[in-house]
């Protein structure tokens, strides 16, 4: 590398920049008062809890620093995104720097009062968080779990072709797992469309108790890797600073001058060939330039300067006075003046405008998020002539809506999944788009390009950070999953769902575009590839969540699907999950009547229910499979008991059942009672675990009556119908449960239960004989010509409220 373009005076200046962001993240640990050390230290001036991590700060800051000057020098377009746990103070010392939280946060001026409150609000009650949290302007990745910075920097870039996404990837977090898959992100980057990450390996050696694999191995181990992750390695490497300053510069340029070629020759040239994209190795101590021995124990360079080096400086004057040295030795008196502003100098080393990565519109995602254009659900949904009397499968028909989608949205929109789009039944979309796929190409390959709008890689954890650095970006997308291995994802869906509460009360913070998942493959159509398979858990995960940003569907059949997903891609700062099975299912709604049915959320189901006034039971459904056995279930009891008075109720928003005090989709009391009745049995048949209907119902006045069937983990590899059964979801199990519900019935209806007990084991002998499921059962159809004649749109005597609405 030539290192000679970076003259002594320019080194000088990054070198002041570098000190002044150390000193600031020094102080945001340390101190609450003399935030320019006009006095000694005085055990007052000093937090009494001290919290914050400087181990990985100086280089962090050092990046920054460095990074400001290539932006300006070049006009690069980029944004940060610190990997390293904790990072904060250094973020948070920069965005000072740059001016940009003084604009966001006019009460943290840029004057000595201003660095005061600066220092005293960090990891202090009522003040900012220590990780690069979303109070921090500049911040799309929080960094407090590890191991997404380089999934969530490539969901940056996509569609974003002048974005340089800087991704420091602590040497801690390269152990996880998910970082590792995500180092395969570059082979699904088009570098015409999209733009470029650079990857910063920081290896400072260490992380909380323990040092780094990537620290620990062979230099020329670790350079054969990350050279077969498809990178060019660029060392910097050193503890002297002036040295690491060249290099560094010099390493910059280089990196930015061979991502602008394979940019230039795939966008003029039209050379499409992959080649290998530049990252650099920066190695340098842990803890750099802090305390080197502390009570004669070494500290910098070593695990010990992880966290907090001076652990007793409020109690301890020797402690207190080596703190004092340390901050001194940065040289404040050069940094800021009498006023405690940066000085001129100084501050002119600061891009302009939107070019500081404090303030770049593209960590700030709802500046530049545009609605999408959506297409009429109605021009995709099928033709429902009566309730039952077609079949479809639902997911199928839902690909055909995104066909539309993808045209109408060719710059912000993608569809992700882990190798699973055909298989989930979306595969209409190829008639539009390309699976992207920059690596080696065959003849044998379909619908696979270097562009498109789907994403797939077999790694839910690259698929989730794809998806959420393109949401925190501006634009939009839709994740496709396998319902029980969505939980891969459950840590990652937490870090984003506390993003979302966070920033709604964050002003300049607009909201961007809600993460949907289609969780299809599910449980109860899991019945061949067994008990592995077969896990709906993940509505349970979302359900913990802050209520104003979860919503859960369970949508019955093709047209409410069509209906719930245009809606949900309509949204914005919400977490949108929609459970629907791709297998072939009864149609049981037109358009007209699922577009009602998904804005009540809720609804009585007219056609299916025996009885216009005052019920006997209620029989409730949630879900595919299990409406349509609480649908057969009714047929039942209509053919054997028709003097019983059922209402069909089917939700479709489980939040419903919430007390609108809990959450904002929540029925009132009075709308509750009057679907669902105060005194009359309610048997449930649920998707998931059956406890949480309990939980989501249990302040209603009629909760002692409901009685829930669901999943309570009982399958195998077996048919779809023994599948219910194992878990007693059955229709014959759910007309058992309204004979001993239904005081009325009494002995009336011993023979027709005895009936449902022999049935039960005559389809259980049955599967086990024959291998599938008994004719009655795999040929059972709704017969719409016994039902009542009355309307066949979905009613309730519920008014929904406006609250009930998908914003």
């Amino acid at each position: 590398m030539s290192t000679d373009r970076i003259d002594d005076e320019a080194l000088g200046d990054l070198d002041a920049w570098w000190r002044a962001a150390n000193y600031l993240s020094v102080g945001q640990i340390y101190l609450m008062d003399d935030p320019l050390l006009r006095r000694p230290l005085q055990p007052s001036d000093i937090k009494p809890r001290l919290l914050g991590h400087w181990g990985t700060t100086p280089g962090l800051n050092l990046l920054w620093a460095h990074l400001n000057r290539l932006i300006r020098e070049r006009d690069v377009d980029a944004i940060f995104l610190a990997g390293p746990g904790h990072g904060g103070p250094a973020a948070v010392a920069n965005a000072w720097l740059e001016g940009t939280y003084t604009e966001f946060y006019p009460h943290v001026g840029d004057d000595a009062e201003g660095m005061r409150e600066l220092f005293r609000q960090f990891s202090f009650p009522g003040g900012v968080p220590s990780h690069v949290a979303p109070e921090t302007p500049g911040s799309i990745h929080e960094g407090g779990e590890l191991g997404y910075v380089l999934s969530h920097a490539y969901g940056a870039a996509m569609d974003n072709p002048d974005l340089v996404v800087a991704a420091v990837v602590g040497d801690g977090e390269f152990e996880t797992g998910p970082l590792a898959a995500s180092w395969h992100a570059n082979k699904f980057v088009d570098p015409v469309h999209d733009g470029a990450v650079l990857p910063v390996l920081h290896l400072n050696g260490y992380k909380i108790a323990n040092p780094t694999v990537p620290a620990r191995i062979h230099r020329d181990e670790l350079i054969s890797l990350l050279r077969g992750f498809g990178h060019e390695p660029i060392v910097v490497e050193g503890d002297e600073p002036a040295a690491v300053h060249r290099e560094l510069a010099a390493a910059l340029d280089r990196a930015h001058d061979e991502i602008r070629e394979i940019q230039r020759a795939a966008r003029e040239d039209g050379d499409l060939e992959r080649r290998p994209w530049p990252m650099i190795v920066l190695v340098t101590p842990k803890g750099w330039t802090g305390p080197r021995t502390v009570d004669g124990v070494q500290v910098e360079g070593t695990w010990r300067s992880h966290q907090v080096p001076l652990a007793g400086t409020r109690d301890n004057d020797e402690h207190r006075a080596m703190l004092e040295a340390w901050l001194r030795s940065y040289r404040p008196e050069e940094l800021f003046d009498d006023a405690g502003r940066l000085v001129p100098r100084l501050r002119a080393l600061a891009p302009h405008g939107t070019r500081r990565m404090s303030a770049n519109p593209h960590a700030n995602g709802g500046l530049l998020r545009r609605p999408l254009r959506l297409p009429d659900f109605r021009d995709s949904a099928v033709e429902v002539t009566a309730p039952g009397a077609s079949v479809h499968e639902a997911t199928r028909v839902l690909g055909r809506y995104l066909v539309d989608v993808v045209r109408q949205n060719p710059d912000n929109f993608r569809i992700f999944g882990p190798d699973e789009t055909a298989s989930n039944r979306l595969d209409a979309v190829y008639e539009v788009t390309d699976k992207v796929f920059a690596g080696e190409l065959l003849e044998t390959d379909e619908h696979l390009g270097r562009s498109g709008r789907v994403m797939e890689i077999l790694s839910e954890h690259t698929c989730q950070g794809w998806l959420e650095g393109y949401l925190l970006t501006g634009r939009h997308g839709l994740f496709s999953c396998y319902e029980a291995f969505i939980h891969l994802v459950d840590s990652m869906l937490n870090q984003h769902a506390k993003w979302l509460k966070t920033t709604r009360s964050i002003e300049w913070r607009p909201p961007i575009a809600s993460l949907n998942y289609l969780l299809t493959s599910h449980v109860w159509r899991q019945d061949h590839n067994g008990f592995s398979h077969q896990d709906p858990g993940f509505i349970d995960h979302v359900v913990n969540k802050k209520a104003e940003v979860v919503r859960v569907y369970l949508p019955p059949d093709t047209n409410t699907l069509l209906a719930t997903m245009r809606d949900c891609l309509d949204t914005t700062h919400f977490v949108n999950v929609v459970v629907a099975g791709k297998q072939p299912t009864f149609d049981w709604l037109d358009a007209e009547a699922a577009d009602l049915h998904c804005a009540r959320g809720l609804g009585i189901w007219d056609w299916a229910s025996t009885t216009d006034g005052d019920p006997d039971v209620v029989i409730a459904c949630a879900g595919d499979v299990p409406t349509l056995e609480a649908l057969a279930a009714t047929s039942i009891l209509r053919e054997h008991l028709p003097e019983l008075g059922v209402r069909f109720v089917n939700v479709v928003d489980l939040m419903r059942l919430q007390d609108e005090t809990e959450h904002p989709h929540g029925l009132s009391a009075r709308d509750f009672d009057t679907v669902f009745t105060t005194d009359k049995p309610v048997v449930f048949a649920y998707h998931g675990y059956p406890w949480l209907i309990h939980r989501l119902t249990y302040r209603r006045t009629n909760h002692a009556n409901v009685h829930v069937r669901g999943y309570k983990e009982e399958g195998t590899t077996t048919t779809p119908f023994d599948m219910v059964m194992m878990n007693d979801l059955d229709r014959y199990h759910l007309v058992m449960d309204v004979i001993d519900r239904v005081p009325a019935l009494g002995q009336r209806a011993a023979g027709l239960r005895q009936l449902m007990v022999d049935t039960r084991r005559r389809a259980r002998a049955w599967t086990r004989e024959h291998g599938e499921d008994l004719p009655e059962v795999r040929d059972w159809a709704w017969d719409h010509r016994v039902a009542p004649d009355r309307s066949g749109s979905p009613s309730t005597t519920a008014e929904p409220d406006t609250s009930a609405d998908f914003n």
